[in-house]
């Protein structure tokens, strides 16, 4: 059982990562995006996700530094995941939009980079891009987002790396079972980006009522569900309150009755854009 905010998995290549981090799409450059990674960090957070397309690499990486400082911590304590916008992908121009999100994160070196999506035509010229950085030890681990079965296998058949991770949509409303189900048989950790379906499921009368049965709040159910289901979690958020709420997961558990509950909620439904039919 996870039974702290700092538990790691380990990834397909022998890193650790942490099960619960912050995400910070929406989050805006400047104050806000800096407050709300500071904040996190203070509180337990050792995990960050941002990506080229959130226009706040600047904040995080400003946050970072100085949440390292004034909490006692080191570089490699944090980890730190950004990805390369469509625009960018092909060969040539993922290396320097990589090059570009150190820059601006001010940091050495990423321990995650991801293909923010599956640019048809061009995810695998962006692939072997991550692949020369993974191997020059640039970054730690390289994966890809919002990757369905059939990009997946497409890329396998020609990668010399296995993605570490994809981060994909995923929810009570949307659980990707089959896609859950592939990424563990290739070793891939699956990572769910708008955990908790854009707060359309705050208000589920199932998940509150698992919530009241834990004296826990839907977002908590929700959160935790992902956990024990084995998906590394990012919910987002800028409020202080709502942060430390998300992370205060580790010290209940969800029964067998429960996990089938919400398996049953699932719809099939996307709250985000579909990566078959996504405008590129």
């Amino acid at each position: 059982m996870l039974n702290h905010l700092q538990d790691t998995v380990t990834l397909n290549n022998g890193v650790k990562m942490p099960w619960l981090g912050l995400g910070v799409y929406k989050a805006q450059e400047g104050e806000e995006v800096v407050s709300a990674v500071k904040t996190a960090i203070r509180h337990g957070y050792r995990s960050i996700d941002t990506a080229a397309a959130y226009n706040n690499e600047e904040g995080v990486g400003q946050a970072v530094a100085e949440a390292i400082l004034e909490n006692g911590l080191a570089r490699e304590d944090i980890f730190i995941t950004s990805k390369v916008w469509n625009s960018m992908q092909g060969y040539e121009t993922t290396l320097e939009a990589f090059d570009t999100s150190l820059r601006k994160l001010n940091v050495d070196y990423l321990d995650l980079f991801l293909i923010h999506w599956p640019v048809k035509g061009k995810y695998k010229d962006t692939w072997r891009a991550l692949e020369k950085i993974y191997r020059e030890g640039k970054v730690r681990a390289i994966g890809v987002s919002n990757f369905n079965i059939h990009h997946l296998e497409d890329l396998l058949a020609d990668a010399e790396v296995v993605p570490a991770v994809n981060q994909v949509e995923f929810h009570p409303h949307l659980f990707q079972k089959e896609l859950l189900q592939f990424n563990q048989d290739k070793g891939i950790q699956l990572e769910a980006w708008s955990p908790l379906g854009q707060g359309k499921l705050l208000e589920n009368e199932t998940l509150k009522a698992i919530a009241a049965k834990h004296g826990k709040n839907v977002a908590q159910v929700i959160l935790r569900w992902d956990l024990q289901v084995g998906v590394v979690t990012i919910p987002k958020s800028v409020n202080e309150g709502r942060i430390v709420q998300n992370a205060n997961v580790f010290d209940f558990q969800l029964d067998i009755e429960d996990l089938a509950a919400i398996e049953a909620l699932n719809q099939d439904l996307r709250y985000g854009s579909d990566p078959d039919n996504f405008n590129f």
